[in-house]
């Protein structure tokens, strides 16, 4: 099995299309068939599903997928390791955040990143906590700031960053707002809530807060931003559970604390592979982070 057979393999997959595929890596649509048949052949099974409009992964393409993009990383990372040993630190250091992530500023971090290692390509993306521990885990990503959860793969290092408990916004004429008295999820049971997709981290740490405390609450409106988030509730749409900074982004809201959640708090992570997976690049954005933490 060639690495090129992977690469080509790898790039139809996140195209799903040959000719796009071809495009980016500059090789012929019919190398590239051929490419990808000889892995076929090789592995005795179909990759793709082909069709005039479309090209989807077989079952078989969707394990070694995983794989793949795996091996790619450990060989980019070989190649890194070299060149760090030289004393130049090239490459690629792809990183991920979620939005609003407590304890720390990755602009300020990747701004003095890049002065400090200007021949390394910086690629970031943005999610919620639980696709960007795929990627990390993939290979995909180098690291994440992330929300920490019990499910995230068991490859994967949670650095802590820092901790906060999670605190209800509410418009300043909601009743809650004129109670002005710390709440419990109990309080909050019939109330219309505004919160983030079930993969984000603040999502994720008022869930098991709620499910904790044994009370069923409806998200009647899901947004993917912050600002959506502080809009709804700024319009006394529904009232949202947020981890404690959020009530610095919009003074005009009441923040009042949520307390009886037990051990529920939003814990913000980096996710990184282990000492050994982590690329060069990785080592030495966490070298800035926090004094050499790896």
């Amino acid at each position: 099995m060639e690495l090129r057979h992977l690469q080509h393999f790898v790039a139809v997959a996140e195209d799903r299309h040959f000719t796009r595929a071809a495009e980016r890596l500059l090789v012929s649509q019919s190398g590239l068939s051929a490419s990808i048949r000889s892995l076929e052949r090789e592995l005795r099974t179909p990759l793709f599903v082909r069709t005039t409009r479309r090209v989807t992964l077989t079952e078989a393409g969707r394990a070694l997928l995983v794989e793949a993009e795996r091996i790619l990383a450990q060989v980019r990372a070989a190649h890194e390791a070299v060149a760090a040993v030289q004393g130049v630190l090239r490459g690629t250091l792809a990183l991920g955040t979620e939005q609003c992530i407590a304890g720390v500023h990755p602009a300020e971090l990747l701004a003095d990143f890049r002065r400090r290692h200007p021949d390394v390509e910086i690629r970031l993306r943005q999610g919620g906590s639980a696709a960007l521990a795929e990627e990390v885990a993939a290979g995909r990503l180098d690291l994440a700031f992330a929300y920490r959860t019990p499910t995230d793969p068991d490859q994967l290092r949670s650095v802590p960053l820092t901790s906060e408990p999670m605190t209800v916004l509410c418009h300043p004429e909601h009743r809650l707002a004129r109670a002005g008295a710390p709440l419990t999820p109990h309080d909050l049971g019939g109330e219309v809530f505004v919160d983030f997709h079930p993969d984000w981290g603040p999502r994720r740490a008022t869930d098991t807060a709620f499910a904790g405390a044994g009370v069923r609450r409806t998200v009647a409106l899901e947004v993917n931003d912050v600002h959506s988030l502080l809009d709804l509730v700024d319009e006394n749409l529904g009232i949202a559970v947020v981890p404690r900074h959020f009530r610095h982004k919009r003074a005009a809201l009441t923040a009042l604390p949520l307390k009886e959640t037990g051990e529920s708090v939003y814990e913000s992570v980096v996710l990184v592979p282990s000492q050994e997976a982590a690329s060069p690049a990785a080592r030495a954005l966490m070298a800035l982070l926090g004094g050499g933490r790896t």
